[in-house]
């Protein structure tokens, strides 16, 4: 198969994707890469093969293809293509929770040498990293890399990345805690949409109403959480989205466990896990077991939170979550103490402040904690990050950890 056919088979393959007809753009796009000659043809054939494993949740052979990707373009030494290639294994490893992985292909990415078209890439490449540096807990880099991204995004009038960006900033603020931003920017990736997704996947208009729907309950809105969760599951089961559906299935089980409503929750729980296991969302698989958890000590049935709070705190270690695992201790901390066990509550104790102090969780003007409670919070050019009460007492004289001076600029 030469240039020209390799070209107009990869295009209908897209036209039948776009159509929703996956099953039949998968077997033109695989014809393609078994009889293809041309190596430029190859690479994108597999390009469109990633996209479309990523989207399915199957990350293992997201993986597999971003693989043969990068062999392909060390064949055709084009540093664009490497950059491409690289950002392609960086993602899949993100996907599969291999976060140190990631973030190493995306600084291989960010030293290429490449042309405008690789440097174009660069925003993509620092929102990954930022997802790889969140999935470890390592805030201050996770908004550094955002920052980052956005700035790329406002450069290249880049609107998809930008709504991306925005709706990895509400997954962020969510973990601290500052409910109000975490609302904030996945209302402002929802505006993107409406105001320059006419032509875009729909999987941008489910993306923001999932990361709305988590900022809602977190507020204790629950109904409006519950209304932007149903549209974003309409969207992801039109487009057979895994990853989505496991997501939405477990803010629902969330919601219902907020509402007491254990029985309704643990089957939500129990779809969520199967997805999440089925794909290899391990920290997905955490948060399950932390809602779990949650919904037995809300029953009193102590030594089965327990259990759940132990699988969590093991695939928690696994990626190296320190933030799941500080909760996990907080829990602990709690079920033992009302089981009137002192020696393990001493333990738990222990590791609790030890989770704390890695993960620098403190303010470095008043010394108390971040992420403890829904308070508004705010970050210096450093992207060191304080109570916002904090900064407005101390006015302009600069970051105490750092000792860099002048606010933040913008809206991050």
């Amino acid at each position: 198969m030469g240039q020209d056919q390799t070209k107009q088979q990869i295009e209908k393959g897209l036209h039948l994707y776009q159509s929703n007809q996956t099953e039949k753009a998968l077997n033109i796009w695989m014809n393609v890469l078994e009889k293809t000659s041309d190596p430029e043809g190859k690479f994108r054939v597999l390009g469109c093969l990633i996209t479309a494993h990523s989207e399915m949740g199957k990350y293992k052979e997201m993986l597999k293809y971003a693989l043969a990707q990068i062999d392909t373009a060390r064949e055709m030494e084009d540093p664009d293509y490497l950059t491409e290639g690289y950002l392609n294994l960086a993602r899949s490893n993100e996907k599969l929770c291999d976060f140190q992985k990631t973030i190493s292909y995306c600084k291989t990415c960010l030293n290429m040498q490449g042309t405008t078209i690789g440097l174009q890439l660069n925003g993509q490449v620092c929102l990954s990293m930022g997802n790889a540096f969140c999935g470890l807990s390592v805030f201050q880099k996770a908004l550094e890399s955002y920052e980052k991204a956005l700035r790329y995004a406002h450069n290249n009038d880049d609107k998809m990345l930008e709504c991306r960006v925005c709706c990895s900033l509400g997954h962020f603020y969510v973990q601290l805690k500052d409910y109000e931003k975490a609302l904030f920017f996945p209302c402002k990736a929802a505006e993107l949409v409406n105001d320059y997704g006419k032509g875009w996947s729909l999987k941008y208009r489910a993306m923001s109403q999932y990361h709305m729907a988590v900022a809602y309950r977190k507020l204790d809105r629950l109904p409006d959480s519950m209304e932007c969760c149903e549209e974003s599951m309409k969207i992801a089961m039109q487009h057979k989205d895994r990853p989505l559906q496991a997501l939405c299935l477990l803010n629902f089980a969330d919601i219902h466990r907020c509402r007491q409503d254990v029985e309704k929750a643990f089957p939500r729980y129990e779809s969520a896990m199967c997805i999440m296991t089925e794909i290899g969302n391990r920290l997905g698989q955490a948060a399950v077991f932390l809602g779990v958890g949650k919904c037995w000590y809300q029953r009193n049935e102590l030594d089965k939170a327990l259990e759940s709070m132990q699988r969590a705190e093991e695939l928690a270690g696994g990626v190296g979550n320190k933030l799941c695992s500080l909760k996990v201790h907080c829990l602990n901390e709690r079920i033992f103490r009302k089981k009137e066990q002192q020696e393990e509550l001493r333990e738990q104790v222990v590791k609790f402040l030890q989770c704390v102090e890695e993960l620098e969780l403190y303010c470095g003007m008043c010394g108390e904690s971040i992420g403890e409670k829904n308070q508004q919070l705010q970050a210096l050019p450093c992207s060191h990050i304080f109570h916002l009460k904090c900064l407005q007492s101390n006015g302009t004289k600069g970051c105490p950890k750092c000792r860099r001076s002048s606010m933040k600029p913008g809206f991050v």
